[in-house]
């Protein structure tokens, strides 16, 4: 018989609340060192060092230099969509509303807008005519094409990517798909350079600024 994925090692990788932990800290789609992880999960720095080493192998995360600190990130897209399923099933009844406001108003999935800013953008994209839903992504249509080139982002480069390019994520808050892939990743980018969307501390969550509630509204209308 044919061996297939070894999902026992990746459960043993992901099944400790420290490494979890770190997958859900780096789900914020920036690189930390081994310290801010540490700090994050409460943890020292050598108990730390062993976790990353163990998510290393599982090729969960990646690590590069940088100057004198080593940082980690998540490996791929397709770890923050297994870590973003995993929390859709955690969060499940009393739990769900449990969920902190400010991750429910808007956060990052990894490099993309979710919460209730990711769907509300989603949704007006939809209504508006500039996506089409298919199976298992969005369709950009031709009206799609426009709309975001009038909003300064260039399709050709993101189409060129090996990722997918408008991936429908599920959201964890909200129980619906929000626009993922090299399109929502380009879309998130370009909210946050025209300074919309500020990080909050230590959090995958956004505060949308004063600029960002009007830049919205006029390009979504009411989120």
């Amino acid at each position: 018989m044919d061996a297939g994925p070894d999902l026992a090692a990746l459960a043993g990788a992901v099944g400790d609340a420290t490494r979890i932990r770190m997958l859900e800290l780096l789900m914020e789609g920036r690189s930390l060192v081994a310290k801010e992880l540490a700090f994050g999960t409460g943890v020292s720095p050598a108990t730390a060092t062993v976790h990353l080493k163990r998510l290393e192998q599982a090729r969960l995360i990646r690590s590069t230099r940088q100057g004198r600190n080593k940082v980690f990130r998540l490996a791929t897209p397709t770890v923050a969509r297994m870590v973003e399923a995993l929390m859709t099933v955690a969060v499940r009844g009393p739990r769900a509303s449990a969920t902190p406001e400010p991750l429910r108003a808007a956060r990052y999935c990894y490099d993309h807008l979710a919460g209730r800013l990711g769907m509300g953008i989603t949704d007006a994209l939809l209504r508006e005519g500039h996506l089409s839903l298919r199976r298992h992504a969005f369709a950009l249509t031709p009206s799609g094409e426009g709309w975001f080139e009038a909003f300064g982002i260039d399709l050709a480069p993101l189409r060129d990517q090996r990722r997918q390019f408008a991936h429908r994520c599920l959201d964890w808050s909200e129980r619906r798909d929000h626009l993922a892939g090299a399109l929502g990743a380009a879309l998130a980018s370009r909210v946050f350079s025209l300074g919309w969307v500020e990080r909050q501390p230590d959090s995958r969550g956004l505060v949308v600024t004063s600029a960002g509630q009007r830049g919205l509204r006029r390009h979504f209308g009411a989120l």
